[in-house]
């Protein structure tokens, strides 16, 4: 068991790197928690721990959402990304109702790549400003 300072001392070093990470690792940290909370997601609900699995899929709208709202309009891509994040958060929806992990699956199979492909961008970025 990790005692409450333990603890304490974990969320104030996660509260750092947020506060101390660029915009585009914010972006990355944001997809790498998505994938997460999908993956987590889908194996509670094959195990059939449904509080769990809502927990996980509630989260993952939730990053969705602040996703879609971070979109800049002055963006070319921001249409494709804004059709994409409503998809998803249909699906998740969709998933945690119906109890389907087909369903939880195809929304990883969709962001996965997505997260990969920001991952890419953001350390291109960080090349060319060092």
């Amino acid at each position: 068991m990790i005692s409450g300072t333990a603890l304490r001392a974990q969320q104030r070093y996660r509260d750092d790197a947020v506060l101390s990470a660029t915009p585009e690792q914010l972006l990355t940290m944001l997809y790498d928690r998505l994938v997460l909370d999908i993956e987590r997601g889908e194996a509670a609900q094959r195990s059939g721990d449904w509080p769990e699995a809502s927990a996980q899929l509630v989260h993952a709208q939730a990053i969705v959402a602040e996703l879609n709202s971070s979109l800049k309009d002055t963006w070319e891509g921001s249409a494709g990304l804004r059709g994409l994040y409503a998809f998803l958060s249909r699906t998740l929806i969709d998933a945690n109702v119906r109890r389907d992990p087909d369903l939880v699956r195809a929304c990883g199979d969709l962001v996965t790549p997505l997260r990969d492909a920001w991952h890419s961008a953001a350390d291109a970025v960080a090349g060319t400003t060092q």
